[in-house]
């Protein structure tokens, strides 16, 4: 048992309100910078005007705070109810800029709120695509963000008005680099997150001896104020190069998709003392709320957000995960959005201090990526995906891959590498599964009297995969658990449920897949945490300690309104091999 005693106060738990606000105050230093630098990389890499990009950085703003609260508190179905952050998405960053230049930010609006529909869909149907949307897929994809953010990245570093001397960015640069990484690798916890900060602000200061930084405009902003309105509208002017757009900013929406279930896992991994199974409600809410921020940002004419993974080390560090946190910072950023004079701050940063900054988080991000890559181990298979996955979209995105017929509608489809690659990454993830052994299924009444068909099904299984008859005996004991395990719950036993079994046989070994309606209690936590003693309190930890003892492996995955537990089986004198 794995207990986590740094957690001061868990999600559900309420610290005290002073130190809630000065922890999402803290937040939301963390979260202003890349809310603001984002969506001014957008913007001013499309030639916007200042007044839209006023709009956008505001409007970005108070969105970011409100989706933060809604995740914190979790109302209904939308929300994760844990402390997680909202702020712009860089992963739509080439997208948006695509769309703005081929037709303006009403073209942008549009396809923003269009894209938005597949957070709904995925978050709905998260189970019947939760052999599609693995965490290889996402590795490659955010490896291939990484990889595309480069020429922005160093273009940044260089951009410089041309009176300036040539050394001007390379110091500036430089400078916020040897003070971020120095702190980000040797300083003391408390002081590694504000490492980002600490090195702009020095990147600034150095930037002052070269007149980059721009005082005139922070000078000229209000302290308090609302911004002139500059919405965009909306383009109804549909053409093949709009569908192709649409197209890439769906996939990228899946892609973006898959972070929020990376942070949706995570965050909930640092949340409690005690360490549970993952609870994909939880994810499906996250997913809901992402969605929604996406519609409004839509609807507002600004950049779509996400969820940031910040909250993750700052739980680590502070050892407070209460939603109180979440909600305090989502409103603080509301509040900043009225005072003009810190988006004028931060819009006045220099280039070469925001190209420094990035490559520090891009190259995590990189890093996030491979950890995907490796979560749940690296064979052959995995090895091809990853590796043809990701170069080939590198060759699509810097057009080093039929270059010649990458024109027109084809060139906004597949001129976008993280879409190619993650594309080819799922069409492979998908030939490995359609190709396997296939396999048999049993649909019956979630009832004890369905047993006798249950193990007439799993005998059958048995029989045709070659084992003998204790194996089979086996692999009928351990159905039989898992029927005990989820009919434990009155309120499942008491209604007319349908129980779905679906079996397989991998390096012979069973996996049998128990699909419900939805169980309070989370298996997989029930065996982790299964008392050791020989007396039994619990009779239910009967059946919890025979499934433990038939299968060599329980995994149990909740979602709304469905239940999937995955039991795997060996056959008797079975010798585990590396893939097993």
């Amino acid at each position: 048992m794995r207990i986590n005693e740094n957690i001061r106060y868990e999600p559900e738990e309420k610290p005290p309100h002073l130190l809630s606000a000065g922890l999402g105050f803290q937040a939301t230093l963390t979260l202003l910078p890349p809310i603001v630098v984002i969506v001014a990389i957008i913007l001013r890499s499309a030639n916007q005007s200042e007044s839209y990009l006023t709009w956008a950085v505001v409007s970005a703003m108070i969105i970011s705070g409100a989706i933060t609260v809604l995740q914190s508190m979790r109302l209904g179905r939308f929300g994760s109810g844990n402390m997680l952050f909202m702020g712009t998405s860089s992963t739509f960053l080439i997208v948006c800029i695509l769309a703005l230049e081929s037709g303006g930010p009403s073209l942008m609006a549009t396809l923003i709120v269009l894209s938005s529909v597949f957070y709904f869909l995925l978050a709905w149907r998260l189970s019947l695509l939760r052999r599609v949307i693995t965490p290889l897929v996402s590795g490659v994809v955010i490896m291939l963000l990484a990889a595309m953010a480069v020429p922005i990245i160093f273009d940044m570093i260089g951009n410089v008005p041309e009176n300036t001397t040539s050394m001007a960015a390379p110091i500036v640069a430089g400078v916020t680099l040897v003070v971020i990484l120095p702190i980000s690798l040797r300083a003391p916890l408390a002081w590694q997150l504000w490492a980002p900060l600490i090195g702009v602000a020095a990147g600034c200061v150095a930037s002052t001896f070269f007149g980059l930084y721009d005082f005139g405009s922070v000078a000229e902003a209000s302290w308090v104020g609302i911004p002139t309105l500059a919405w965009p509208g909306f383009d109804t002017n549909i053409t093949a190069d709009t569908w192709a757009l649409l197209a890439t900013f769906a996939l990228v929406a899946i892609v973006s998709s898959m972070e929020t279930i990376g942070d949706g896992v995570a965050v909930q991994e640092v949340s409690r003392r005690r360490a549970r199974a993952t609870d994909f409600r939880v994810i499906q809410g996250a997913l809901n709320a992402d969605g929604l921020g996406n519609l409004l940002s839509g609807l507002a004419g600004t950049v779509p957000n996400t969820t940031y993974s910040s909250s993750i080390p700052l739980i680590a560090l502070t050892g407070v995960a209460a939603r109180r946190v979440g909600i305090y910072a989502g409103v603080i950023l509301v509040i900043a959005a009225f005072l003009p004079k810190i988006a004028a701050a931060l819009l006045a940063i220099p280039a070469p201090v925001v190209g420094a900054y990035i490559t520090v988080l891009i190259g995590l991000v990189f890093v996030e990526g491979l950890r995907a890559v490796f979560k749940e181990g690296i064979d052959q298979q995995k090895a091809v995906i990853l590796g043809v996955s990701f170069w080939v979209g590198v060759g699509f995105e810097y057009r080093l891959i039929l270059p010649d017929l990458l024109t027109g509608a084809w060139e906004t489809l597949l001129g976008n590498g993280m879409v190619v690659g993650g594309a080819i990454a799922i069409i492979l993830t998908i030939f490995i599964g359609i190709t396997r052994n296939r396999p048999r299924r049993f649909r019956t009444n979630l009832d004890y009297a369905s047993l006798p068909q249950i193990n007439d099904f799993l005998r059958g299984f048995a029989q045709a995969a070659g084992w003998d008859e204790s194996s089979a005996d086996r692999l009928c004991s351990a159905g039989e658990e898992t029927l005990a395990c989820l009919l434990q719950d009155d309120a499942l036993a008491d209604s007319q449920k349908t129980l779905a079994i679906r079996a397989t046989i991998t390096d012979g070994v069973a996996e049998l897949e128990f699909s419900a309606a939805a169980y309070e209690e989370n298996l997989e936590d029930s065996l982790t945490y299964l008392t050791e003693q020989t007396e039994i309190e619990d009779d239910r930890e009967i059946s919890f300690r025979l499934l433990r003892h038939y299968a060599s492996s329980v995994r149990h995955h909740k979602y709304h309104s469905l239940d999937l537990i995955t039991v795997q089986v060996q056959p008797i004198g079975h010798i585990a091999t590396p893939a097993d």
